[in-house]
């Protein structure tokens, strides 16, 4: 999986963010699309450290889960940290300019400067929450056909 700092493969996910429309409809999970990007606008602001999420108990060590996270397919239903189960509407047009610029600033955070631990997975490089961050993206895009 590429990393959310690779240019041509940030150009592509945009460009896909880009393409949905509110009422894109979902091929699997529960999520509408106002309702995805505000989801995924959650992972992206945790791991700039604008938002502490508390430490989850992983099911697995730290180092086992982070590696199965960032390495292997992501199953359908995979489970999500709670503060991030979204729930009602929410503005679709804002959601998805906030997702632009976030992506952006994660973009422009050097990799080798020190990132925020991830809740469930612990401390990571920012190679590993700059894949992190497209790894979900991708998953979640995927969800909508886009």
């Amino acid at each position: 999986m590429p990393l959310l700092h690779d240019e041509g493969y940030r150009s592509q996910v945009i460009n896909r963010i880009q393409s949905l429309r509110p009422d894109t409809p979902k091929r699997c999970g529960q999520m509408s699309a106002d309702q995805m990007l505000w989801h995924v606008n959650g992972g992206l602001s945790m791991a700039l450290g604008q938002i502490d999420v508390e430490p989850q108990e992983p099911p697995l060590p730290q180092p086992v889960m982070r590696w199965l996270v960032l390495n292997l397919p992501w199953p359908k239903g995979a489970p999500t940290l709670p503060p991030f189960v979204a729930s009602g509407a929410y503005d679709f047009d804002a959601e998805r300019t906030r997702c632009l610029g976030l992506i952006d600033q994660l973009a422009a955070k050097p990799l080798e400067d020190r990132w925020p631990t991830h809740p469930a997975l612990g401390k990571m490089s920012g190679r590993e929450a700059s894949r992190l961050q497209a790894k979900h993206l991708d998953h979640h895009l995927k969800q909508f056909g886009v």
